[in-house]
């Protein structure tokens, strides 16, 4: 089907400029502020585009030139046994993963799948993709881009290697590079920096890719869809925060738009403790992060279960970033410990009959605490923002495939050196 895509334009958060995208802006590069452009679409209605495959049917608000084969929208329903437990009578999960009995195919059961297809969409060049990753964009962006031929260099700290599993092997398209173990996915973003120094590689963005952070507020357009309004209140755990903001941005449109509610829905993400940086620096009500180490940070990231939750450099304190989406929405960062984590992800699967990933399983935690607290009411709707699951159903009577890094590259080498090596597997 041929696609044609919306208008949009982008503005700069820090103070309103607004101006043409160039194709792959990431910044304005006018601004003396550190922030986040966003964009804002010709198309002023939430309307979904039932003549479009999955993510694609929120086209109007995805900044994409194309659409890519095999997407899956995130899937919304009203939940009984998990609303029961907590004493809630609106509550509304939204699954991102592998649960073919309500209709959610994400082959690699994570909502990073959002990201990918709507980054791939946005991509429009002959340069090799780069992208850095904890674990589960990784698996995400190497799927997307082996079924669709596009070359790929994925960097991720070894240690989290295995979250590299697919059911099928990859396109010689995709290579992967990890920083030695024992580093952080703050090591294998600075491996991946090095390597975009040379031209012949195209970094993703991360949180500055608009691509990304629309891709990722489709949680909220599904929830929307199903629930015909706004939620009240908003759950989700975090490593970069990347997800929270890009839902606050959605509420902002579904705003102005006006058919499904004029309110900011509260949010409350949630980190898995002791990698709390968000957590400690929102107690504060401070913009700038409380101090982290690099040895705290990779200390701390090996001792939580959810490992993906380790952004020690979030975009946090930048305008547009996630004190501004808590200044602006309202609500509270939780803490959830490992054991919590355990106790929840169990619960869940009891409960829904699916099994979940870790960093679901804290924002469920935080759920079960902002009830005990009083947060949130019995009557209010609730979205809960399952960002992953079904992995174990994905992975049950199928051959499953583990992709290994290429080269093992320590992020302190000469950039020159890294791109060399690099350079050398396309």
């Amino acid at each position: 089907m041929d696609f044609t895509p919306t208008g949009y334009s982008l503005v700069c958060l820090a103070d309103g400029h607004e101006f043409e995208d160039k194709g792959w802006t990431l910044a304005d590069l006018e601004c003396k502020t550190p922030s986040l452009v966003r964009a804002s679409y010709v198309s002023r209605e939430f309307t979904p585009r039932a003549e479009h495959e999955g993510l694609y049917r929120y086209s109007d608000w995805l900044p994409i030139k194309r659409t890519l084969k095999g997407s899956c929208a995130p899937k919304t329903y009203k939940s009984a046994a998990l609303a029961k437990e907590l004493g809630l009578e609106n509550l509304y999960i939204t699954f991102s993963g592998y649960w073919p009995k309500i209709g959610a195919e994400m082959q690699t059961c994570s909502f990073k799948e959002t990201e990918a297809y709507s980054v791939c969409g946005r991509l429009d060049s002959d340069r090799i993709l780069v992208v850095a990753s904890a674990g589960n964009t990784a698996r995400a962006f190497a799927k997307v881009c082996s079924d669709n031929n596009i070359p790929l260099l994925l960097s991720i700290p070894e240690d989290n290697i295995d979250a590299l599993w697919f059911s099928k092997p990859l396109n010689d398209c995709v290579k992967i590079i990890a920083s030695p173990k024992g580093s952080d996915y703050f090591d294998a973003i600075a491996l991946a920096d090095k390597v975009c120094t040379d031209s012949r590689f195209l970094a993703e963005g991360g949180a500055k890719n608009i691509a990304r952070r629309d891709g990722m507020g489709t949680t909220l357009l599904s929830a929307v869809e199903t629930i015909g309004r706004i939620p009240d209140a908003y759950f989700q755990a975090i490593g970069s925060g990347t997800g929270t903001i890009a839902v606050w941005e959605n509420n902002l449109r579904l705003i102005e738009d006006g058919r499904w509610g004029t309110h900011k829905m509260r949010l409350y993400p949630s980190q898995n403790a002791p990698f709390t940086i968000m957590y400690d620096s929102w107690k504060l009500r401070s913009r700038e992060l409380v101090p982290m180490t690099p040895e705290q940070a990779r200390q701390a990231s090996a001792e939580i279960d959810a490992k993906v939750l380790s952004n020690r450099k979030p975009p946090y304190s930048l305008a547009g970033g996630i004190f501004d989406a808590m200044q602006d929405a309202g609500g509270e960062i939780f803490k959830v410990t490992n054991e919590e984590l355990h106790h929840w992800k169990k619960k869940f699967l009891e409960l829904e009959g699916i099994d979940i990933h870790n960093a679901a399983a804290v924002a469920t935690a935080s759920l079960a605490a902002a009830v005990s607290e009083g947060k949130v009411s019995k009557d209010e709707v609730i979205m809960l923002n399952i960002t992953g699951g079904g992995e174990e159903l994905a992975k049950k009577d199928r051959e499953i495939f583990y992709a290994k890094p290429h080269l093992v590259l320590d992020p302190a080498m000469p950039a020159e050196e890294i791109v060399e090596k690099t350079i050398g597997l396309f």
